[in-house]
């Protein structure tokens, strides 16, 4: 899966927020100042192109919505992080995480909890 670029997130998020939507609904949701309704209408139609989002005729206009979801997404990039950054190392990245967020003994014991949780539920973590 590609990678969005920050005016494509934004969209994107309008459209997992809404579900669906019109271009000019796309305009309303969108922080100021918005781009011009072209400039709209052709990263929409990017990111249709690209497999993000599909459309249905509705009258003259077209209604969009999310063909994949935030989740989905938010996995693909993620593993692309791990790979490309931290070479595919979850420790690696745990590591980095750590210091650079200054982490409190709070925070990483939610963390680790969360971790304990998700292996007693019998899942894989490595997945």
């Amino acid at each position: 899966m590609i990678r969005l670029n920050k005016k494509e997130e934004d969209i994107m998020n309008i459209f997992w927020k809404l579900k669906k939507a019109f271009p000019k609904e796309v305009i309303k949701n969108i922080a100021p100042p918005a781009p011009p309704y072209n400039t709209i209408l052709s990263m929409i139609r990017k990111l249709e192109k690209d497999g993000f989002i599909s459309h249905i005729k509705v009258g003259k206009t077209h209604q969009y919505s999310p063909t994949i979801t935030k989740r989905t997404y938010q996995k693909s990039i993620f593993k692309h992080l791990l790979q490309d950054y931290f070479g595919g190392s979850p420790e690696k990245l745990l590591s980095f995480f750590i210091k650079e967020e200054n982490l409190t003994e709070e925070e990483l014991n939610d963390i680790v909890d969360q971790f304990r949780t998700k292996s007693s539920l019998g899942d894989n973590p490595k997945k």
